[in-house]
């Protein structure tokens, strides 16, 4: 479950995962507002995208971001853009809907939406979409489930790989049993 502190940690499981998600769909489709295209953040934002992807029956581009690396991730560097975004056809274009996890300090929103219209001049506006809005953010996100006045550290479910190996796996797997 979710929970938030004045500057505790907040732990999510994958049923809340999920709901939060549903609930950023349902923010965005009550906004009126049409995409042409969903663009997530990969990493955080690939399973946020995927799911936003699948419920519009959108178009799904990809880009690799990078600035938490230091420190096992917990701690924020530069700001790196991978320099081609991975979609199936076409270019990005029009009204492009922009997708993450969370804010965290903003650069890293700010910086992809400012990349986004130097760099694509086909596309129309960039709207921004977050599960978790820290207001300590320099950039506020068009869209957001759970805004959070403190700056807690979220260990999201997908997290627990961040520290198993191939090995681990297989130790795990050995002890289910096989049909």
């Amino acid at each position: 479950m979710s929970q938030a502190g004045a500057t505790q940690d907040v732990w999510v499981d994958w049923a809340t995962y999920h709901q939060l998600i549903e609930r950023l769909i349902v923010l965005v489709d009550q906004s009126g507002l049409k995409f042409d295209q969903i663009l997530c953040l990969a990493r955080g934002g690939l399973r946020v995208g995927d799911v936003f992807s699948r419920v519009f029956d959108l178009p799904l581009a990809i880009l690799a971001t990078s600035s938490y690396r230091e420190n096992a991730g917990h701690t924020q560097g530069d700001l790196e853009i991978a320099s081609f975004i991975t979609m199936t056809q076409g270019t990005l274009k029009g009204h492009v809907l922009l997708l993450d996890d969370l804010v965290d300090s903003g650069n890293t929103l700010s910086g992809v939406s400012q990349h986004l219209l130097r760099t694509y001049p086909s596309i129309e506006s960039v709207k921004t979409g977050v599960i978790w809005y820290k207001t300590c953010s320099s950039f506020k996100p068009d869209f957001f489930v759970e805004k959070l006045s403190s700056n807690p550290w979220i260990h999201q479910p997908f997290e627990i790989y961040d520290t198993l190996s191939p090995q681990d796996l297989v130790e795990k797997s050995a002890k289910f049993p096989t049909t």
